[in-house]
């Protein structure tokens, strides 16, 4: 693990310093950059984003990175998105409007429903601590094989968020929490592609996890 190289993409969206400080910390050699040859070039990419899905997918053309990313992602190397980085991974979102995204993982970005299961108001965005499993009932071992095989069922993340991934295939969903008896998708995955709506370098030793088991893909 030590000495992994991991390319960020800085495209003035996300908590860049915070990952990288993740990123260092489980002993990766990180770079952040908007460069397209180095995007190319790199072992490892990692797509952040805050705010909203419309911005960061304007930010991510105005500066000519959409195809750099699709270019890398077609070489079979492993990609992470992370929080909008990993909705930008989608088809579309209805964040304020219609908004095509990577198109990476089939579906589209939804808003969390204002209300529980129940009908009872709750707050949004869902923010804070919230337990991860594996999605649809699946048992344990649904995470052997991913970055989340070092994860214990239950164990949990940090979220902060008003939008929810919906895949259209459910295959593509790796982890999934409850808000309320809302179903949330926790982190998706296509082939060398997987994204988590969680913060991972806010997450404390899950993250940190995470990011490690990232590091050996």
């Amino acid at each position: 693990m030590n000495g992994a190289k991991v390319t960020i993409v800085d495209y003035g969206v996300g908590n860049l310093l915070s990952v990288r400080r993740a990123l260092e910390h489980c002993g990766a050699a990180v770079v952040l950059t908007d460069d397209p040859h180095v995007i190319a070039a790199s072992d490892r990419l990692v797509l952040p984003g805050v705010g909203a899905y419309g911005d960061c997918m304007a930010e991510l053309m105005r500066r000519e990175l959409v195809e750099p990313v699709l270019g890398y992602v077609r070489t079979g190397r492993p990609m992470l998105g992370i929080c909008v980085g990993m909705q930008i991974l989608l088809d579309e979102s209805e964040e304020f409007g219609r908004h095509e995204g990577l198109g990476l993982i089939p579906g589209k970005v939804q808003a969390i429903p204002g209300t529980a299961a129940d009908g009872t108001p709750h707050k949004i965005p869902h923010i804070g601590w919230t337990p991860l499993r594996p999605p649809g009932g699946r048992n344990d071992d649904a995470w052997s094989g991913s970055i989340f095989r070092d994860v214990e069922p239950g164990a949990a993340a940090y979220f902060v968020h008003s939008y929810t991934a919906a895949p259209a295939d459910d295959s593509h969903r790796l982890a999934d929490c409850d808000y309320n008896g809302r179903r949330i998708s926790a982190a998706i995955r296509r082939d060398n592609v997987v994204g988590t709506q969680f913060h991972p370098e806010k997450s404390g030793a899950l993250g940190l996890r995470l990011l490690a088991s990232f590091l050996k893909s």
